[in-house]
C-alpha cells in the first residue's frame, strides 16, 4: 500500500493536509435529500471536531464526525435528533460517488456519527463528507484494507501514543501527515483527565479532573481542536485503542488509582462517562458502544495475508496493580483476562499473515530499573504481571512474526523479546516497539534522560534503542520484513517544528528480534 505516491495522493496532500475547507467542498456537493429536524434550527459550525475514518476492511471503513458547534461547552446543539448526509467517493472532486445515505446524529450520543460504509473496493483510497443542514464538512481521505488472499504488497504504518494537551503541541502529526502512512495505530492516551494547570504549555478546558459525560466530551473536544491531529484524522483511517489517562491514571478494571478518594460506585459511573465519550469521538464500529461501565475494544482487522493486527485492551480485564515483587509474580495476576488471552493466542496460532501485529498499550519488554543484581519493575506494566507474560512469550515461539507495538512509556524502547527475562541467553521471540509520546513530557532535557538510563543498558542487554524526544514510529512492512523509522521532532512547546530519523531498524521475516540499522543521537 506504499511506494510512490500517485497524482491524486499528492494533490490531496498538497492542497491542505487532507482538511479541504466547507465552501470548497459544498461547491462539489450533490442536491441535498435529507432536512434537517422539522422546527429545530441549528447553529452554524456543525464540524468544528473535523472529520475521521477508523477500522479499515476490505470492503468498509467506519466515517465519523461529531456536531459541536460549541465544542468546549458540551456542543451546542439542541436536543433532537439530526439527519446527517455522508458521501464516499472514488476521487477528491466526489464526481464518481460509490456509497451514500443519511444517518442520526443523537443527543444520547453527543450528536457523534459513525457511519459503518460497506460495499467498497479493497486497497484502494477513497474521499468522504458529511452535510447537515446546508453545511459541508471538511473532506476526508480514508483507504480500504487489502483484499483477504492477498499475499504481497506492502503497508505503511504510524505508531502513537500519550498526547497529552498541557505538555506540548501535537507536532509529530505534522510530519506523519508528510509521510503519508495507510494507517495510523493509536495505542492510549488520546486525552489527559488532569487538572488544568496555569503553568503549561496549553491548559486543559475546565476547572477539574473531567468526571461527568459533558466534562469528559468537552475534554475530547478540545483535542479534537489541535489542527494537526485534526488534519491527520482526516487524512488515513486510524485503529485506536485506549489506556489508562482516557479514565484515571493507572486504574485497572473498576478499580480507580485512589480508592480511598473515589468510591466504587463514584468510580463506576465515572468509567460510564469516559467509555460513552471515547465511543462518541472516535471512528469505531457499534460494537464499540458501550454498555454502562464495560467497552468491547479488543478486535482483530486484517490486511491481506500481509499482516494480522490484534489490537489489545490491557486495563478492563487486569487485576490490580502489583506493589511488590512477590505480588508481580504471582499467578494469580492477570493483565488481559482469560477470555481475551484465549482470544488472542487463538488468532495468533490460527493466522494465515506473515505478519503477526498485537497493539498493547503496555510495554511488553521488560525493564529492570536495579543496577546489578536482583530486578526492580514497573508493577503497571507487563512486568508487573510476570507469569502470564512469561507464558504469553513462550507461546510467541510458536507464532510466525509476532511483533508487539506499544505505547505508555514516553520513550522510545524497542527491544528483543525474549522467551526468559531471567535468562539473558534464551531465545528471541519476537520483538517490541514502544513508541515514544506525541506530546506528553513536554521536551525532555536529553543529557538528563541519557545520564539516567544508558547506565541501565547493562542490565537490559534485549534494549536495542532508547530515547526520549517526542514523535512517533514509522513502519515500512512487507513480506520479506519490517523497516522501521524513529520520527522524532526538535520541540512540542511550539505549534511548528523541525523533523528527523532518529533510528532505522529491520525485522526480517522469519528470524525474531529487531536489528539496529543506523542511530543518530539527537540533541
Amino acid at each position: 500500500m506504499t511506494g510512490a505516491l500517485p497524482p491524486d495522493r499528492r494533490r490531496f496532500l498538497t492542497a491542505g493536509a487532507a482538511v479541504l475547507g466547507a465552501a470548497a467542498s459544498a461547491q462539489l456537493w450533490l442536491p441535498a435529500t435529507a432536512a434537517r429536524a422539522a422546527g429545530t434550527p441549528l447553529p452554524d459550525g456543525m464540524f468544528t471536531l473535523g472529520v475521521a475514518s477508523g477500522d479499515p476492511l476490505p470492503d468498509g471503513i467506519v466515517l465519523w464526525t461529531r456536531l459541536a458547534p460549541d465544542p468546549l461547552h458540551g456542543g451546542g446543539m439542541p436536543d433532537a435528533v439530526v439527519p446527517v448526509e455522508w458521501e464516499i467517493a472514488e476521487d477528491e472532486r466526489f464526481a464518481k460517488t460509490a456509497r451514500r445515505g443519511t444517518t442520526e446524529a443523537r443527543p444520547e450520543y453527543g450528536h457523534s456519527v459513525h457511519v459503518d460504509v460497506r460495499g467498497l473496493r479493497p486497497d484502494r483510497p477513497y474521499w468522504y463528507r458529511f452535510r447537515v443542514d446546508g453545511q459541508v464538512s471538511p473532506t476526508g481521505r480514508t483507504r480500504t484494507a487489502p483484499h483477504p488472499h492477498r499475499r504481497g504488497g506492502s503497508l505503511r504504518v504510524a505508531l502513537a501514543s500519550c498526547q497529552n494537551w498541557q505538555h506540548g503541541y501535537f507536532t509529530p502529526y505534522a510530519d506523519m501527515l508528510a509521510q503519508d502512512p495507510d494507517v495510523v495505530l493509536f495505542v492510549g492516551d488520546y486525552i489527559y483527565e488532569s487538572k488544568p494547570s496555569a503553568a503549561s504549555v496549553r491548559r486543559h478546558e475546565g476547572s477539574d479532573e473531567p468526571y461527568t459525560l459533558v466534562q469528559y466530551r468537552n475534554r475530547y473536544a478540545q483535542y479534537r481542536t489541535d489542527p494537526d491531529l485534526a488534519a491527520m484524522h482526516a487524512n488515513a483511517p486510524w485503529v485506536v485503542t485506549f489506556d489508562d489517562h482516557e479514565v484515571d491514571n493507572d486504574f485497572a478494571g473498576e478499580i480507580p488509582q485512589d480508592p480511598d478518594k473515589q468510591s466504587h460506585d463514584a468510580f463506576v459511573a465515572r468509567l460510564t462517562a469516559a467509555y460513552q465519550a471515547y465511543y462518541e469521538h472516535m471512528p469505531v464500529r457499534a460494537t464499540a458502544i458501550p454498555d454502562g461501565p464495560h467497552i468491547q475494544m479488543y478486535r482483530r482487522l486484517e490486511f491481506g495475508r500481509l499482516a494480522r493486527l490484534n489490537v489489545l485492551d490491557t486495563r478492563q480485564f487486569r487485576t490490580d496493580q502489583a506493589t511488590t515483587q512477590d505480588g508481580a509474580e504471582s499467578p494469580s495476576m492477570t493483565m488481559l483476562g482469560a477470555e481475551q488471552k484465549q482470544w488472542l493466542l487463538d488468532g495468533l496460532y490460527e493466522s494465515p499473515a506473515r505478519w503477526n501485529l498485537i497493539a498493547s498499550q503496555i510495554m511488553m519488554a521488560e525493564t529492570d530499573l536495579l543496577l546489578g543484581e536482583g530486578k526492580l519493575w514497573y508493577y503497571d506494566a507487563w512486568d508487573g504481571y510476570q507469569v502470564e507474560r512469561n507464558a504469553l512469550l513462550e507461546e510467541f515461539a510458536g507464532v510466525r512474526n509476532p511483533v508487539v507495538l506499544s505505547g505508555d512509556r514516553h520513550l522510545t524502547m524497542i527491544s528483543n523479546l525474549l522467551e526468559d527475562f531471567a535468562d539473558p541467553d534464551s531465545d528471541v521471540v519476537g520483538a517490541e516497539f514502544v513508541g515514544t509520546s506525541i506530546s506528553s513530557n513536554g521536551d525532555q532535557d536529553q543529557a538528563a534522560f541519557h545520564a539516567q538510563w544508558d547506565p541501565l543498558m547493562a542490565d537490559n542487554p534485549h534494549w536495542k534503542v532508547i530515547d526520549a524526544h517526542r514523535g512517533y514510529h514509522l513502519f515500512d512492512i512487507r513480506r520479506d520484513g519490517i523497516d522501521a523509522q524513529v520520527r522524532v521532532v526538535d520541540t512540542v512547546v511550539r505549534p511548528q517544528a523541525t523533523a528527523s530519523t532518529l533510528a532505522r531498524l529491520r525485522v526480517e521475516s522469519d528470524e525474531p528480534g529487531v536489528r539496529l540499522v543506523s542511530q543518530v543521537r539527537a540533541g
